[in-house]
């Protein structure tokens, strides 16, 4: 198994600055992309950020110029910093990767747990 485990999240006054990360762990043979997503209550699910294990970054338009994604091949490890916050970034993160095991020949998917920002007005 992959476990991806987030953490950075909690409570900040709007225009401030959270830095959130993600490791994973267990049997990887190689990660092609780690990405952020997040969901309000009530909507959606959407892609924040993502990275490439070659450092290709796509960004949601909402947060570009904003978050920045990126990622330590080595560690295993992905971060989002995320500066100017408003409101409506409030929602649950939770980090993404495409990664193969040892001795599987194809990628799957995998999901953190979620971890909780809310950004107050």
């Amino acid at each position: 198994q992959v476990q991806l485990v987030e953490s950075g999240g909690g409570l900040v006054q709007a225009g401030g600055s959270l830095r959130l990360s993600c490791a994973a762990s267990g049997s990887i043979f190689s990660i092609a992309a780690m990405a952020w997503y997040r969901q309000a209550p009530g909507k959606q699910r959407e892609l924040v950020a993502r990275i490439t294990s070659l450092g290709s970054t796509n960004y949601a338009d909402s947060v570009k110029g904003r978050f920045t994604i990126s990622r330590d091949n080595a560690k295993n490890t992905v971060y989002l910093q995320m500066n100017s916050l408003k409101p409506e970034d409030t929602g649950v993160y939770s980090c993404y990767a495409r990664a193969k095991r040892y001795y599987n020949d194809y990628l799957s998917d995998y999901w953190g747990q979620g971890t909780q920002v809310t950004v107050s007005s």
